[in-house]
């Protein structure tokens, strides 16, 4: 059964980025719950930033779970990548994951690499940056798997990355250099700018999604912009994703007004399942 999830960014220098609740991680779990979300999807500027025995017992108070973490912090605070041309900016990129890894351990439940696997350019050959993120996918990968979790890595769109763009190369991409515990983040916003077809590009990518990010096509709230979702759920469906659609979207008009869109857009889309 798909599963509702909705982000919390604590990240200060994120402000105004792809997030619905910000800040305040207590009242943004507090909203999620009173609003019937299954899941918070975190995004923090790093795990002490967050008190982890605190968030369980809230957590289990509200009936919430964790869907996922995000290591982004480590690109926009620090401004770490897994492919900079610095060997040494390279390992802190991978230590800061692990770091959230770690974290996301604490709650069973996996992180995210996305804007941290930079991009080519700057002297590094598109061939030499898949290198490094192909052995950090695969050594940050098996770190996961110690604690039980996958890792999740996010296709983005080419204003963002240029290296993995499309869902079908996120599958290439890990099966050819034999990446294992791994899993694609399908994100609805950047499939709309990269993919020909969404529904098609989820069953090419069947066996292989772990997380999707439920965002319309202008990165507003589902039902904001003018995706076709139908035919999205139907594809999940058919390739028996069960797990969480994560509300990674811009808190427009408003948090709560986002949050409320996002949970009704779910509901009319799953009812009855």
């Amino acid at each position: 059964m798909l599963k509702s999830a909705v982000t919390i960014s604590l990240v200060r220098e994120a402000e105004g980025g792809p997030f619905v609740f910000w800040h305040d991680l207590e009242a943004g779990c507090r909203q999620a719950a009173e609003l019937g979300y299954d899941a918070v999807e975190i995004f923090a500027p790093s795990p002490q930033a967050v008190n982890a025995s605190e968030l369980k017992k809230l957590l289990s108070d509200l009936n919430l779970k964790v869907a996922a973490v995000g290591t982004g912090a480590g690109w926009v605070i620090h401004r770490l990548t897994l492919t900079s041309p610095d060997g040494a900016v390279r390992q802190r990129a991978k230590d800061f994951i692990r770091s959230i890894i770690d974290f996301g351990a604490e709650f069973q439940t996996p992180a995210i690499i996305g804007s941290m696997q930079g991009r080519s350019g700057d002297g590094v050959t598109r061939e030499t940056a898949l290198d490094w993120l192909g052995e950090a996918c695969g050594e940050l990968g098996e770190h996961a798997g110690r604690s039980g979790v996958p890792l999740i890595y996010e296709p983005l769109n080419r204003y963002e990355t240029n290296l993995i763009n499309r869902v079908a190369d996120g599958v290439e991409f890990l099966k050819s250099r034999s990446i294992h515990n791994v899993v694609l983040l399908a994100d609805l916003f950047h499939m709309n700018i990269e993919e020909v077809s969404v529904p098609e590009a989820i069953r090419a990518g069947a066996g292989s999604i772990g997380h999707v990010h439920f965002v319309d096509s202008n990165r507003r709230p589902a039902g904001c912009g003018h995706t076709d979702f139908k035919p999205i759920i139907a594809a999940l469906r058919e390739t028996g994703y069960d797990r969480y659609l994560s509300a990674e979207a811009f808190a427009w008009p408003d948090p709560t007004t986002a949050a409320r869109q996002t949970i009704a857009m779910f509901r009319s889309l799953t009812s009855g399942t």
